[in-house]
């Protein structure tokens, strides 16, 4: 074995579990691309102020869990610890907002925390994530729920709850953030949250420490404080959800990890996870764009974890959510420097005609090669000799009935095809 290990807080995906991750990707993101997301991608390190005013100085993320460093020539990055900060920026960078609106964009890609490391909750993970930006609809909202309602049931997850809530705008949560404050200062907290309490009391609502919750129990409710526009977006939203079908919680206490959320917000959660339940989630940042300089734009999005809903389809017991992970169809097998010539370009053709295919390679005897076949998983192995050559054609063996048939060599491909239709 190495000396080397993966980094604390990090795991490899390695084959066949690798393939459950693709499939959990490809289902999150395939919703997104009919409904004409476009996909971008942003570098995995980005300057960290970006973060620090995108994300919020009072966020766990900035204070707590990035991993910052220093250039040589003197210039501070930071693995990037989420997406939306990084897509807006590209956004406004790339001055797609002065296109068409809204410019709905998706990504998938690996994020970077400090995390104290537990089962679900790494150092190290993978997300998906959706964007919409420029346009201020509450059907745009609803879209995105949806898209990512969808997803997870496609994937056969049937036990996914989704919380919903709105943090008000600039000119009504104010207001609430007063009120809230005058109430938190009362309370017997540390100093750390207390601090919190002056910068973004909101995120004191989302801390998770017992004692803390017990406190909370009488805080001012955001919902009381709503502005009339507030209010009836939010109703709309609500309104939206149900005429679509998508069942849903008010959780008038969920305000999500990230200080740039204003209005919609939601979470994804699954209760066969313990304590780290949350699958994703998303909300509406109509001010973040003006944060990292650029115009007004508002926008929505979501990221959803897929790490995390890979041990929710354990926890449901579901299988079979990527549809075949055999990694080849036909497995050739040469006896012979001659047969290993032909059976290599018969290999190539027939990948090239979209068989899945691989070869006996490093010179293997038959019973060797024979069980490497079966290991692979195909269904049909190639097995020509010094006889076979001489005759032009090559056995065709089907590794499940074990039936054994000659074949002429311009008949192999159509042949397998026909097989494996």
């Amino acid at each position: 074995m190495s000396t080397f290990q993966a980094p604390k807080g990090t795991f490899d995906l390695i084959p066949p579990d690798s393939a459950v991750y693709l499939a959990v990707r490809e289902a999150m993101s395939a919703g997104a691309r009919r409904a004409g997301y476009g996909y971008v991608e942003t570098p995995a390190f980005e300057s960290t102020a970006l973060f620090k005013r995108g994300v919020g100085e009072s966020s766990d993320i900035v204070t707590k869990e990035m991993y910052t460093f220093t250039t040589r020539g003197d210039v501070s990055l930071t693995l990037r610890p989420e997406g939306t900060a990084s897509v807006v920026r590209a956004v406004l960078q790339h001055n797609l907002d002065k296109g068409a609106l809204p410019v709905k964009l998706c990504y998938s890609g690996s994020y970077y925390r400090y995390e104290q490391p537990q089962k679900g909750r790494y150092r190290h993970f993978s997300q998906v994530g959706a964007e919409a930006l420029g346009v201020e609809d509450p059907l745009l909202d609803v879209e995105l729920i949806t898209l990512a309602v969808d997803a997870f049931k496609d994937l056969g997850l049937r036990q996914v709850r989704l919380l919903l809530n709105t943090l008000g705008d600039k000119e009504c949560r104010p207001v609430y953030r007063a009120a809230l404050q005058e109430f938190l200062r009362g309370l017997d907290l540390d100093e750390a949250t207390r601090a919190r309490i002056e910068i973004n009391p909101l995120r004191v609502l989302d801390d998770k420490r017992p004692e803390v919750q017990a406190q909370l129990a009488d805080a001012p409710a955001l919902p009381d404080f709503l502005c009339d526009a507030c209010k009836a977006y939010h109703e709309e939203v609500r309104t939206l959800l149900s005429i679509g079908g998508v069942a849903f919680e008010d959780d008038p206490k969920l305000v999500r990890g990230l200080d740039y959320y204003t209005r919609t917000t939601f979470e994804f959660v699954h209760d066969g996870l313990g304590a780290q339940s949350a699958i994703g989630g998303g909300g509406r940042y109509d001010g973040l764009s003006e944060e990292l300089g650029g115009p007004p734009l508002p926008s929505v999005g979501w990221a959803l974890g897929v790490d995390r809903t890979v041990l929710a389809l354990e926890a449901e017991g579901v299988a079979d959510v990527a549809p075949d992970t055999r990694r080849v169809q036909v497995f050739a097998v040469p006896m012979g420097e001659a047969a290993r010539h032909l059976l290599f370009g018969l290999v190539l053709d027939l990948r090239r005609a979209g068989v899945d295919a691989d070869f006996a390679f490093g010179g293997k005897g038959l019973k060797g090669a024979m069980k490497a076949a079966d290991r692979s998983g195909a269904r049909y192995a190639l097995v020509a000799g010094e006889r076979d050559l001489a005759a032009d054609v090559v056995q065709l063996k089907d590794l499940v009935s074990g039936e054994q048939i000659p074949v002429a060599l311009d008949e192999i491909i159509p042949t397998i095809k026909e097989k494996l239709s």
